[in-house]
């Protein structure tokens, strides 16, 4: 449920009752991965998707009969055979939903709050929620925080709350969401258990060098990819806040410094659209250095030749020139600053999720990757 924190946080804050649908496990071409969440409150208002369409009709419905007799339940959605138009996941996926009411009377409430405050604003924190296991710890919930401590109990079982927080920590320093398995003694209350942790973490950072027409199409596209966007430039009078009025952050400073005392990590990206070897070179000789997840770089193919020469000259390697994106982009054919936007962005995804870039017409390559930073299913255990 936290990829809707925003608005539940605000469901919390006007004293709403609702409850909310999370998709727990996934097999198969299901459309949303673990994490994903509906809501629907008292009156009938809902936000989310659990399937981008498939199943939303009957999840609503169980979410409403979940604020009426106050039960969390597990639901398991797929494709039926013997009928297409039953309820079901049509692209032949199957998917594991636990519906949970989060009402003002009920014990996870508290903890729900709490995390979804925190996810709102931008913290770290995970949400572990029972998604299976004996009657009364269902739905039951704990708020881990980076240092390791928590909020919440698993009601009487101190033990298993200590055990879940130390995994969940784990989960959250890996930025993952997915199910942890505890065996029936690892669970301390005689049943096997299964643990739905779902981790908000900071948004990944776009840093992108040079204040030009491309980066003021690329800030937007980053935006709605769900960055937290930087743009830099030296020239302050390109830099400014009326030529890119959706950048979280504008810096004028020379981009090598600025990148030699800013924060990145191994989900940052960094997109060099200055097209300049002033700016161009110091700055790749240390953006190829950092542990980032994408390093891109604009110009035509002869800047390209003539950058990556100027970088060997100043002792960039091989291995290190081979991290390069250059020319920026997929082949899209773009020629406007919105398209060409477009091909960075979807390099930027198809890097991230292990994508070809190829049609999927055609093509026999899966169409959701396994390699996500979000893997599907259950990806951990405790015996």
């Amino acid at each position: 449920m936290l990829d809707i924190a925003e608005e539940l946080n605000r469901w919390v804050e006007q004293g709403r009752d609702f409850a909310v649908a999370t998709v727990v496990a996934v097999a198969g071409s299901a459309p949303r991965r673990p994490g994903a969440a509906l809501a629907v409150d008292a009156g009938g208002t809902a936000i989310g998707s659990v399937s981008g369409g498939c199943v939303e009709g009957a999840v609503y419905e169980l979410c409403r009969q979940a604020l009426l007799d106050g039960e969390t339940v597990v639901e398991r959605f797929g494709y039926s055979d013997e009928d297409a138009f039953a309820v079901g996941l049509t692209c032949g996926g199957v998917i594991d939903v636990l519906v949970t009411p989060v009402r003002a009377d009920g014990p996870a409430r508290p903890v729900v709050a709490a995390a979804l405050a925190a996810a709102a604003r931008g913290g770290a924190a995970a949400l572990a929620r029972i998604a299976d296991g004996p009657d009364g710890l269902r739905g039951r919930a704990l708020l881990v925080r980076p240092d390791g401590s928590f909020d919440g109990s698993f009601a009487a079982h101190p033990e298993l709350d200590r055990t879940v927080a130390a995994e969940a920590r784990a989960f959250l320093d890996a930025g993952r969401t997915g199910t942890l398995e505890i065996g029936a003694r690892g669970s301390r209350c005689g049943s096997p258990l299964t643990v739905l942790v779902e981790s908000s973490v900071p948004a990944p950072r776009m840093i992108v060098f040079g204040a030009i027409d491309f980066a003021s199409a690329l800030v937007r596209v980053g935006k709605f990819l769900g960055y937290h966007v930087t743009v830099c430039d030296a020239r302050p009078v390109f830099a400014t806040r009326t030529r890119f009025p959706e950048a979280d952050d504008i810096v004028v400073e020379w981009p090598h410094t600025y990148l030699e005392r800013t924060e990145v990590d191994a989900r940052t990206v960094l997109c060099v659209l200055t097209h300049d070897a002033k700016f161009d070179v110091p700055l790749l000789r240390l953006a190829l250095r950092l542990p980032v997840a994408y390093v891109g770089a604009m110009g035509s193919r002869r800047t390209h030749l003539d950058r990556t020469e100027r970088l060997r000259e100043v002792g960039v390697t091989e291995l290190e020139l081979a991290r390069l994106r250059s020319p920026i982009g997929l082949d899209l054919g773009a020629r406007t600053p919105e398209e060409t936007a477009l091909s960075i962005g979807a390099e930027i995804v198809a890097n991230r999720r292990g994508g070809s870039g190829v049609p999927l017409t055609g093509a026999h390559t899966p169409i959701h990757h396994d390699g996500a930073p979000h893997p599907a299913g259950r990806i951990g255990s405790v015996a």
